[in-house]
């Protein structure tokens, strides 16, 4: 037997853990994990680090592996038949081609993966969406989640990512975390809040609900759901009210303050009481010990950015943060934790509708000018594309047929199960003339599909992720794919040619190059520099060895502006758009489960994490509500909303507020976004997934229910071609 050991960046959050892989080469197996030293992770992995490898090994237990491409010969409606490569290429080109010439570039939808790919594919999706197609219609998953974050901190502070890493909050001498429970989230980073607290630092933690942050917090602030801009103006008003501010700061190195300083004042901490729940004392003692800090630190997630407030929410925590002076120093700063492995990675390659790769503006025409030569185009489109949640508006509300979608080319996403109002998508995805899926397994979105192209998984394949403090990192590959499967690079460059326009690569290493050559924030991580280094943040501007990357951002004051200068920005609160009522009285509010990751194919396929949880997931809810409507742990009950209903189980918990209920969306059966609501922030096009109005029914005979959600989880695998009766649902 050979051994082979393979040391590579764990494939869930964005915490960028490094793991070390044991394997038998002659077999292709995987004999043993254990997490290392890594930059942010000190030798420690959680749950899914530990045991979410296994799906690399297509148990089959929730869906298949995708082995090998399949078409739908005759069409919409007709069965997906394997074909292989060249066909199933050409039908892909040929369709795109046909799609394009008669309706325009602009009818062809792209979107990408933070889930696994790694950079250089993405950046090659957004260079074929933008020089091979000709729109800057490509998007991904950033959308749903932290594009708020990217929007309203360019507003304010010039740069949507982390201001500091992840090992410099252990420093911290006060962390608020708003919004966002590590402990679920980012279990390595969860690590760094209990050794700041441990350290002495003052924990302030803004969460509806009692979540792990909450309890070794030493200020927990349960504000009612949706109110946070009120709670962030609120601490703005105390701190300017009390003289707290950084008043050499806020000359030297900012602008706007007086606009700011004017509305804030109308939200005094009494105010502020009564549309959050929250004491005044509370929120006065909040905002004393924020400011009386030189090391705070606001951390944020989606709990702040899925509203349709969530950009004027972290503009107003970039503006607390500049407000008493927190920035551009070790543990200081903002610290919007992205969720996903490599969603600031997909960020960074330019796979949003208005920027290029490295930030750089699709409406600069220089930057244009530079990407089309480099690119070997006479020109590139001027206008920034479409966000992939709107989508709908441009399908199924769209009544020009010379203004919809016509095809999509999804890569490595599940829209089917993550967006919000599923029924709509579910209609959205049927009306599109051609749908391509590009991914490893089998979903619900490949129910959808004209062409599936299968593709290598984390573990078959190697390249860089950005972790979510913006370090470069290596990922590589542990096993050898099986089956007629390729590189998502690989298959990006094979459909471009076949289009037209040639793109061909001998490894991932030349697709990195070309990107760092147009990239001048990212210039100086080179491979070499990364694999010396382990990581390397950007910005790095220099290939050479004395510029090793920057641990953190904004130093001296100096904010990524046109002129330097920070620029306070939020606005009067509102409620979110849809509220409890009558015949909802309960809101809904989404959250994430600790076991699982995203859509569920990977962690779902793996059996040691699939046995901690199963279909058809959970609705948290109070024990109160749980006694006015008799039911009980384990009880299956109904959840509904205007958009539809699911099936799930009672989870009664203390942490959680009378008149409100908590799912987590990767269930198939008890799906959320089946409930949620498609509201869309103004400026981000983030759905507003922490806020709708539900009920909960309960179902009486428990017997029909257990053999129903049998039946709908029989039903959901056999569509999908899983005929394995012994799965448990």
């Amino acid at each position: 037997m050979t051994v082979r050991q393979t040391q590579t960046t764990c494939c869930y959050c964005g915490a960028g853990c490094q793991l070390l892989f044991t394997t038998d080469v002659e077999a292709n197996k995987i004999l043993d994990v254990h997490p290392v030293q890594g930059r942010t992770n000190d030798d420690k992995a959680c749950l899914k680090g530990w045991f979410g490898w296994d799906f690399l090994n297509d148990p089959k237990i929730l869906t298949k592996r995708l082995r090998a491409p399949m078409i739908r010969k005759g069409g919409k409606g007709s069965p997906l038949e394997v074909v292989g490569w060249k066909e199933a290429i050409s039908f892909v080109a040929d369709n795109l081609t046909k799609v394009k010439a008669k309706w325009g570039p602009d009818s062809i939808m792209g979107a990408a993966s933070a889930r696994g790919p790694g950079n250089e594919p993405n950046y090659l999706m957004q260079k074929f969406m933008r020089a091979c197609v000709g729109t800057n219609n490509i998007d991904h998953c950033a959308r749903i989640c932290h594009a708020a974050s990217v929007a309203g901190s360019r507003q304010t502070i010039g740069e949507g990512a982390m201001s500091l890493s992840i090992p410099e909050i252990e420093d911290a001498e006060v962390i608020f975390n708003i919004g966002y429970n590590a402990a679920t989230s980012h279990p390595v980073v969860a690590r760094r809040i209990v050794k700041a607290r441990e350290k002495g630092a003052f924990i302030i933690c803004a969460d509806p609900r009692i979540t792990e942050t909450a309890r070794i917090s030493q200020l927990h602030l349960p504000l009612k759901g949706g109110t946070n801009l009120a709670l962030t103006n609120g601490l703005a008003n105390v701190i300017i009210q009390e003289g707290l501010e950084d008043k050499a700061f806020i000359r030297d190195h900012t602008k706007g303050y007086e606009a700011f300083r004017e509305l804030v004042l109308g939200y005094p901490p009494e105010r502020v009481g009564e549309i959050t729940g929250l004491s005044p004392d509370d929120i006065r003692l909040a905002a004393r010990r924020y400011a009386g800090s030189r090391r705070s630190v606001i951390l944020w997630g989606m709990g702040v950015t899925q509203f349709s407030q969530g950009v004027e929410v972290v503009k107003s925590l970039c503006s607390l943060a500049m407000l008493t002076g927190n920035f551009g120093r070790p543990s200081t700063g903002t610290g919007p934790v992205r969720g996903q492995n490599n969603v600031q990675g997909t960020c960074d390659m330019g796979v949003l509708p208005d920027v290029f790769p490295g930030y750089q503006s699709v409406a600069d025409p220089e930057a244009r000018a530079k990407f089309a030569k480099a690119w070997g185009v006479k020109s590139l489109p001027t206008e920034p594309g479409l966000q992939l949640t709107r989508v709908p508006e441009r399908v199924v509300h769209e009544k020009d047929p010379a203004k919809r979608i016509h095809a999509y080319y999804i890569f490595g996403e599940d829209p089917a199960q993550s967006d919000p109002d599923l029924a709509e998508l579910r209609e959205t995805l049927a009306a599109i003339d051609f749908v391509v899926v590009q991914d490893i397994f089998f979903n619900k979105t490949a129910l959808f599909a004209d062409a599936i192209l299968p593709a290598t998984s984390w573990g078959e394949h190697d390249g860089v992720y950005t972790s979510s403090d913006r370090g470069f990192q290596r990922i590589r590959k542990v096993v050898e794919p099986v089956g007629d499967i390729k590189d998502d690079w690989e298959i990006i460059c094979l459909v471009s040619t076949a289009m037209g326009y040639p793109m061909g690569y001998g490894n991932t290493e030349e697709i990195w190059n070309e990107m760092l050559d147009l990239s001048p924030k990212f210039t100086g991580a080179t491979y070499g520099k990364i694999e010396r280094q382990g990581s390397v943040q950007w910005p790095c501007l220099d290939k050479g060895p004395a510029d090793t990357g920057t641990m953190y951002l904004h130093k001296g004051g100096h904010f990524a502006t046109p002129d330097g200068r920070g620029i306070f920005g939020t606005a009067h609160y509102h409620p979110p758009t849809e509220v409890e009522n009558k015949d909802y009285p309960l809101t809904l509010c989404t959250v994430r489960e600790v076991g699982h990751y995203s859509a569920r194919t990977m962690t779902g396929n793996c059996r040691t994490l699939r046995n901690l949880e199963d279909e058809p997931g959970w609705v948290e809810m109070s024990p109160a509500d749980c006694l006015s409507l008799n039911v009980s742990a384990n009880d299956l009950v109904r959840v509904l909303s205007k958009r539809g209903a699911i099936i799930a189980r009672c989870l009664p918990t203390e942490r959680v507020r009378p008149g409100a209920v908590y799912m987590t969306y990767q269930w198939w059966i008890g799906a959320c976004n089946e409930l949620t609501i498609s509201s869309l922030d103004p400026t981000s096009r983030t759905p507003e997934y922490k806020y709708c109005a539900a009920k909960v029914e309960r179902i009486e005979d428990q017997d029909w229910a257990e053999n129903e959600v049998r039946r709908i989880y029989t039903d959901i695998r056999s569509s999908m071609g899983i005929a394995r009766e012994d799965a448990r649902a």
